[in-house]
């Protein structure tokens, strides 16, 4: 990339950076001992803004760069991930928002104390948040890497290595400082320009294929060397039962997931009312449905415009399709516009690296401390040694996830997400929905629950072709993989709902119906809700 592009790009990523620092020191003003101030804003804002929060915060790395690069790699497949993302948001509405907000605290953990033995549920729960949002966290540091090799003209790994460093330091400092009031208006500010961003490259694409969607579907098939198959299913996941399978797992991981996020399950606290929660989502549908559709649009656009070999030459995995569909739309390298619009999507993409990544951290940092820490202590100035504790542990889940970011940067983030996701189906779905919706669950059921779903999920990570026995793996040289597929969820989704049955049915426990009731009607009406 030229000298223009690298100047002009880090000029407005420098731009984003500073005036996202700026609102942290803002905030940081604002009272922040509480931990209702550092972990839910006060809950004083809108729906509209929190439904762009919620938006900013879902519409990740993995949306821009990680899904676009799958539609321009393999066509039809690629689209899996925008329908598992977006129909996942149902689930959320009609199963999820109201009552969570209306159960909860700060936590997922707070929704399944509310009527089992507090100490093991906490510690269970908030150790299969930390391990989510630590995977999540991951994905969004691939992405950084691969944009500022991009970005630099280097692909060399001291230019990665130094970028996830930065990107981690920033997002401590977001959290540590800012915490949930200063990371809300960080996801508005990045959402608007993220959806302004996309629309721009959406319409230049149709205006360069004149409004005609079947000639760039056409073209893009012409382009990437697969002919109609590229519109058709199977050029990822139609290679056999084993591909497949894994097609079916990565759906149910999808679909089933983002009700299990920590990092979006903390957004509906923010709001005053369950009634704010469920409008947020609305909001968020209504904006994430239409980037979504943007998305399908640049896909097949950098197949068409760039084409998949290009593509493949800058990125193994996809992850610089659209800078590289700005590049030319623009013009080219050669060309102002072409520089212009490069820089500004790469801008654009580092400022949703930045807001997503102190999103998930500010959720991390909450379980440790308000579900584990505080679990493992006395109970006296809970309070103010939570909020101290969240602020530390930022820096450690930064530590482990620049760790991780590094050894995983040949991977697509939209795939690492996939992994985050089906973690989150495994472990935090069952418990949430037992602890909602059945009378008879127990505290055992909880624990049996999370961790029967989430060590199975990671087992069999460890023991899939994504960690080893192909070239693509995060070891290519060692083969321990004896698990088929590279997303669990087929397996270990099932498995967690049966821990949790059978932790349940074999508890000496008697379920608590007083507490059970209060819950329901609490979890309904909002009754006595915080």
């Amino acid at each position: 990339m030229s000298a223009d592009h690298q100047t002009l790009a880090l000029l407005l990523f420098s731009v984003f950076v500073a005036v996202t620092l700026g609102i942290t020191t803002w905030v940081s003003r604002h009272r922040q001992g509480s931990a209702e101030e550092f972990y839910a804003g006060g809950r004083l804002f809108s729906p509209m803004e929190n439904g762009f929060a919620i938006a900013g915060d879902y519409m990740s790395a993995a949306s821009f760069l990680g899904v676009t690069g799958l539609i321009a790699l393999f066509g039809y497949d690629g689209l899996l991930y925008v329908v598992g993302f977006q129909v996942a948001w149902l689930v959320v509405l009609f199963l999820v928002a109201e009552l969570v907000r209306n159960c909860g605290r700060f936590t997922l953990a707070d929704v399944v104390a509310a009527r089992m033995r507090e100490r093991p549920v906490r510690i269970a729960a908030g150790t299969s948040s930390v391990t989510v949002s630590v995977l999540y966290l991951v994905a969004q540091m691939v992405g950084a890497g691969s944009l500022v090799a991009l970005l630099l003209g280097r692909t060399g790994e001291a230019a990665q290595a130094w970028t996830v460093i930065g990107v981690g330091a920033l997002m401590v400092i977001y959290v540590s400082l800012g915490g949930m009031r200063a990371t809300t208006w960080i996801q508005i500010v990045k959402a608007v320009l993220l959806l302004g961003g996309t629309v721009v490259l959406t319409a230049l694409v149709m205006v360069r294929f004149h409004g005609d969607f079947d000639r760039l579907l056409l073209t893009a098939a012409e382009r990437s060397g697969h002919g109609d198959a590229f519109l058709a299913p199977g050029l990822k996941y139609g290679g056999g039962w084993t591909a497949r399978l894994d097609f079916i797992s990565l759906g149910l991981a999808l679909v089933l997931g983002t009700a299990g996020l920590p990092h979006i399950l903390s957004r509906f606290y923010t709001v005053p009312t369950a009634r704010a929660a469920r409008r947020s989502v609305i909001w968020s549908i209504g904006l994430i449905g239409g980037f979504y559709l943007m998305t399908i649009v640049l896909g097949f656009g950098a197949a068409a415009v760039v084409g998949p070999d290009a593509v493949r030459r800058s990125n193994a995995a996809g992850n610089t399709a659209v800078p590289l569909l700005a590049l030319d739309l623009g013009g080219g390298p050669d060309s102002t516009a072409g520089t212009v619009l490069f820089a500004v999507v790469a801008a654009v993409a580092f400022a949703t690296i930045l807001a997503v990544v102190a999103g998930i951290t500010l959720a991390s940092s909450a379980s440790v401390a308000h579900d584990l820490y505080a679990s493992l202590r006395r109970p006296g100035g809970r309070q103010r040694s939570e909020v101290t504790v969240a602020r530390v542990a930022a820096v450690g889940i930064g530590v482990v996830a620049i760790a991780l970011g590094l050894l995983a940067r040949d991977l697509n983030v939209a795939f690492l997400v996939g992994l985050a996701f089906a973690v989150a189906a495994s472990a935090n779905l069952p418990v949430l929905l037992y602890s909602l919706f059945w009378r008879a669950f127990t505290t055992r059921g909880a624990v049996w629950a999370v961790y029967g779903g989430l060590l199975p999920a990671l087992v069999l990570v460890v023991l899939s072709p994504v960690v080893s026995g192909s070239p693509d793996s995060l070891f290519p040289g060692a083969d321990f993989q004896f698990f088929p597929l590279q997303n669990p969820g087929i397996v270990s989704i099932p498995l967690g709902f049966l821990a949790g049955w059978l932790g349940t049915v074999t508890s000496p426990e008697l379920p608590d119906a007083a507490k059970h009731a209060e819950t329901e009607v609490r979890s309904l009406t909002g009754a006595g809700a915080v």
